[in-house]
């Protein structure tokens, strides 16, 4: 059994369950994945399985040290890698040129879903931090600005973490415990419910829960 499966968001849609319910879920492109890498505590020093999502890629955009990689496992293809840790004498079935489907998770299996958040470029405190503001009135000139970042005669300094302006999105999120709905494994698809990090035909990881 896999811990995970690598894929594509597509978009959001909803479906009907079986008592008329409404729910809304996000379509995952999980797979076809293959394992491009089986590392032991005896080789490596601990115990993960790498996995690569299985598309069309050019020769021209893998350097020859991957394209070697890849080969070991007849994994050519892959675009989008990623490493999953394993938990010390499980998952011991997996080895390398193993292929890995939709048809892993089940309905009701909870997930936890690893993508990067859209970028938004610079955003100031209002938008980025949902800081209030102060009055448009009563002859005010401070409407949107951070205020205050800290004493001048103590600290002296400012504070790391200070919420300021600044590169807002594109950012590493996890978005945990997120219900299976429904899995379709003809086409590699899996339904989860509520939403999912990141643009569609983003890169998404697609783990157990762990919580």
């Amino acid at each position: 059994m896999s811990p995970g499966i690598l894929g594509k968001k597509i978009g959001m849609t909803q479906v009907f369950r079986a008592d008329g319910q409404v729910v809304p879920v996000t379509v995952l492109k999980a797979g076809p994945c293959v394992v491009v890498q089986r590392k032991t505590p005896a080789t490596d020093g601990y115990d993960a399985v790498q996995l690569g999502l299985m598309e069309y890629a050019k020769k021209s955009g893998v350097s020859k040290p991957m394209a070697g990689h890849f080969k070991k496992s007849a994994a050519e293809g892959v675009r989008f890698q990623r490493e999953f840790r394993l938990e010390e004498g499980s998952n011991g079935d997996l080895k390398a040129g193993d292929r890995v489907l939709a048809d892993e998770f089940k309905p009701n299996e909870k997930v936890d879903v690893i993508g990067v958040s859209k970028g938004k470029g610079f955003a100031g405190v209002v938008k980025r931090h949902h800081f209030r503001g102060s009055d448009d009135t009563h002859g005010s000139m401070f409407h949107r600005a951070p205020g205050s970042i800290g004493a001048s005669s103590f600290p002296s300094r400012v504070f790391p973490g200070m919420r300021m302006g600044g590169q807002m999105g594109n950012a590493r999120i996890t978005v945990r415990n997120l219900e299976v709905v429904e899995v379709d494994a003809e086409d590699n698809l899996i339904l989860v419910k509520g939403a999912v990090p990141g643009p569609n035909g983003g890169y998404v990881i697609v783990r157990r829960a762990k919580r």
